[in-house]
């Protein structure tokens, strides 16, 4: 497959969406409102997507990488959600094998009641995955274990192993993005809804550039708002919705997720260890991800949603602490190369518990008004079902017409050829993590000039040209995870990714903002 995207040059605001006939408005570029457009789109509808900053860059990105359908969900009754989590899990892995991949988990058992009650939920857990399990699920003696974990590991009573996922949830994110484009929907970063008015039964949204400040006004029958933690900003943006049932308390509450990253060398695994209970409620996991260990995770409410959040001292703390209780891991401060922070939606409601580490993981799709939707809550393993389920409402409430949903089997951008053997997502990354778009890629000028954890200049000049990557941060976030993998190495790969991109853009490449992001992943809290 050869790439047929436009070169890099970004158009004015106006030349690109002020002129188009669209049925359908999407407000928010991560994982839901991507998975919306490329629902849509491909059920015949035209859609135009924005999203105010980047693509996948607030909690799209953030993802403890874990494509699961949720073992800690089952204790906590919401079964339908890991069924159809199991489901998608499956799925995904069809639709981007180089990005979406099985993965085996390892669950220590410390007694007798622990090896009980594991046995009963993982059997309940394989069960329900059917057809679609991934793998058996195994026990394993303490004998068995001393020859694959590293020592100091506890597991008194052994360990079983099961299967789930792992994906790289960033380059999703640009595969959808991709796909939905590719079959002919408008999607476009830095570009934020600033108004929405009501007029004779159709939306007039103002769009606004970010970068340039340009404006454009256009009018569609219908805006599905897809902005995960800040879904309750429409009601700034549409003050009618200040009232009434509307404007009964915010629409989700906003939990934080912190995660460390440490070289593989430090803690050498070759599969998740996960434990499923701690101090707070949720579990505490080491995944091997691109050549590092990501451990974590926590989960502390906030009543805010910045856009870059920052990890509290206690929570660094409780990971250090339950990784050398429950893993035998001490950790140093020089050991975590990395520290990353994601908000998780979880939906509103006032008969659920108000503790964040037991709310579920259901979305929630909101009809305000005829053609006007918002859609939160969920997780990543599910996207595309919460798509086919905003366009069924849609559909169903009379704003839109479209055709049977086709997504299920509908393989994303860069997916390779059936039969192509993947390269592991426990490796460090590489041009694999482009599928089939890597022989474009080393077409392009610099394929053999390295810039530091296997980037090149021709994968920067392809991630201008061909993905919507206009700053520094752009492309060593998230179109390359060199912040998230090791922040101090992205530092000093900064300024020659920054050239290549002013070069191919023309643009500002915000290397000092992209600096101080660095210092600050990097730099641990409370150690």
């Amino acid at each position: 497959m050869t790439d047929t995207a436009s070169p890099a040059i970004r158009k004015p605001l106006a030349a690109v969406v002020g002129q188009g006939l669209w049925d359908l408005l999407v407000v928010g570029g991560g994982a839901t409102g991507l998975g919306v457009a490329l629902e849509a789109q491909l059920r015949g509808l035209r859609v135009l997507l924005v999203e105010a900053r980047d693509f996948a860059s607030g909690t799209s990105s953030r993802s403890t990488k874990l494509l699961h359908g949720g073992v800690r969900y089952l204790a906590q009754g919401h079964w339908g959600l890991v069924r159809e989590a199991l489901r998608e899990r499956a799925t995904l892995m069809d639709l981007a094998p180089h990005l979406a991949q099985p993965l085996p988990f390892f669950v220590p058992l410390q007694d007798r009641w622990s090896f009980l009650r594991m046995a009963i939920g993982l059997g309940i857990y394989q069960r329900m995955a059917g057809a679609r399990s991934l793998g058996p699920l195994v026990r394993h003696s303490r004998h068995d274990l001393q020859a694959q974990w590293p020592a100091g590991v506890p597991a008194n009573y052994g360990a079983f192993e099961y299967w789930d996922g792992q994906f790289e949830d960033a380059r999703l994110a640009l595969a959808l993005a991709r796909t939905a484009q590719e079959q002919g929907a408008c999607v476009r970063n830095y570009t934020r809804l600033v108004d929405l008015q009501d007029i004779a039964g159709r939306w007039q949204a103002r769009l606004e550039d970010a970068l340039t400040g340009e404006t454009v006004e256009l009018e569609v029958p219908c805006v599905v708002q897809a902005t995960g933690v800040w879904a309750d900003e429409l009601r700034r943006i549409y003050p009618r919705l200040g009232q009434g049932q509307a404007a009964k308390g915010p629409w989700v509450k906003v939990s934080q997720g912190v995660h460390l990253v440490i070289p593989q060398a430090r803690f050498a695994i070759q599969q998740a260890v996960l434990v499923p209970r701690t101090q707070d409620g949720r579990v505490l996991f080491a995944l091997p991800w691109l050549g590092s260990v990501v451990l974590g995770t926590t989960d502390t409410p906030r009543s805010d949603a910045p856009v870059e959040p920052r990890a509290f001292a206690h929570e660094v703390n409780f990971i250090v602490g339950q990784a050398r209780r429950m893993l035998g891991l001490d950790l140093r401060r020089d050991d975590i190369r990395s520290i990353w922070v994601g908000l998780r939606p979880l939906v509103q409601d006032q008969t659920e518990s108000q503790v964040t580490a037991t709310m579920g993981r259901e979305h929630r799709v909101w009809r305000h008004a005829p053609g006007l939707y918002a859609v939160s809550g969920g997780k990543w393993t599910t996207y595309r079902q919460i798509g086919q389920d905003v366009v069924d409402q849609l559909c169903d409430f009379g704003d839109a017409r479209a055709g049977a949903s086709v997504s299920c089997r509908h393989r994303l951008f860069g997916a390779p050829s059936a039969g192509t053997a993947a390269v592991s997502l426990m490796q460090a990354p590489g041009i694999h993590l482009w599928g089939s778009q890597a022989e474009v890629i080393e077409s392009l000028p610099g394929y053999g000039r390295p810039l530091g954890m296997g980037l090149t200049e021709a994968m920067v000049r392809y991630s201008a040209r061909h993905e919507w990557a206009l700053t520094t941060e752009d492309m060593l976030a998230r179109r390359w995870r060199s912040l998230f993998l090791d922040a101090r190495a992205a530092r000093t790969m900064a300024p020659a990714v920054a050239a290549i991109l002013q070069e191919e853009t023309g643009r500002d490449p915000q290397l000092a903002d992209f600096l101080a992001l660095c210092d600050q992943y990097a730099d641990p809290p409370g150690l």
